[in-house]
């Protein structure tokens, strides 16, 4: 059994930890409120866009845009796949970088040509590792604090390779917080869109508003409005997907952080009860000691 003083140094380093874990949890906690206000601050602008798209289609059933061009006469096994995959930067946050990984993975098991655009230094070092996965080295963007600048350079790049025909789909990875206790990782499909996705019943803007068939006008063209609200759309579509992935980073940081502080609190207690038995035992060493002194004493 180790002695007193080792004892009292093994609790002084558990008693350190412990305020590092508590003040990274404290320090998550703060970050996901924040970003969760940010992300409250402008869902209406994009529900907004949302629910443009959904009466230019109305009004224009019929139209013919390149978002909405399924490119259904390319094969499977011969269609250009991109994924944005969000990851954290660093890890101690539980299993949040593992199944955003592991997701990933079985999409790549899908046909198709597929391509990844890894958000996160914890995915692109795994990935960059990983043998016959196409990676775009270029694409290098942190996770930390999303900003709506950030999102839009991520988006308009993806759009421009869709445009250009660099890319025939494109979806986003990425983890979704539904509550304090539990987060999913989901898969969500950017482009193309479908126009079933836009039913007036189905948008936030719209619902209790009332539907009616106004008199609009398109100027210069019905596919150059289009043109200018789709990118807008898909840009809120990928910032509200990079702050939830944000949240649920820092999310699973704080159950992984408290999960550690109780852990060194539970040590801490176990090692403060074996500390009082050996300091109790050295007391009783030490008093053996001085009556056995003191008898012998009195035999001289």
């Amino acid at each position: 059994m180790a002695n007193a003083k080792e004892i009292k140094e093994r609790m002084a380093s558990i008693e350190e930890t412990r305020k590092i874990t508590n003040a990274m949890y404290l320090i998550s906690s703060s970050k996901m409120k924040q970003a969760k206000k940010k992300l409250a601050d402008t869902e209406p602008f994009f529900y907004a866009m949302q629910a443009e798209i959904a009466r230019i289609l109305r009004h224009v059933p019929d139209m013919h845009s390149q978002f909405f061009d399924g490119r259904e006469s390319i094969p499977a096994e011969e269609r250009k796949i991109g994924y944005i995959v969000v990851t954290a930067d660093k890890g101690l946050a539980g299993a949040y970088n593992h199944n955003v990984i592991k997701a990933t993975e079985e999409l790549l098991k899908k046909p198709g040509k597929h391509k990844l655009f890894v958000l996160g230094e914890a995915g692109r070092q795994y990935f960059a590792k990983r043998e016959g996965i196409e990676m775009d080295t270029q694409f290098r963007y942190t996770v930390q604090n999303p900003t709506l600048h950030r999102s839009r350079v991520i988006s308009s790049e993806m759009v421009e390779q869709f445009r250009n025909g660099d890319l025939d789909e494109i979806h986003i990875i990425y983890t979704r917080m539904i509550n304090a206790m539990t987060a999913e990782t989901e898969e969500q499909k950017l482009l193309p869109m479908k126009k079933t996705t836009f039913l007036p019943e189905d948008m936030p803007a719209l619902i209790g508003t009332g539907l009616y068939q106004e008199d609009m006008v398109f100027w210069p063209s019905t596919h150059s409005v289009m043109a200018n609200i789709v990118p807008n759309y898909i840009n809120g579509i990928v910032y509200g997907c990079l702050v939830e992935a944000y949240c649920s980073e820092h999310n699973a940081r704080m159950q992984a952080m408290q999960n550690a502080t109780d852990s060194a609190t539970d040590m801490l207690n176990e090692l403060n009860i074996t500390y009082n038995r050996v300091r109790q035992a050295d007391i009783t060493q030490e008093l053996t000691e001085i009556i056995g002194g003191a008898n012998a004493q009195k035999r001289k």
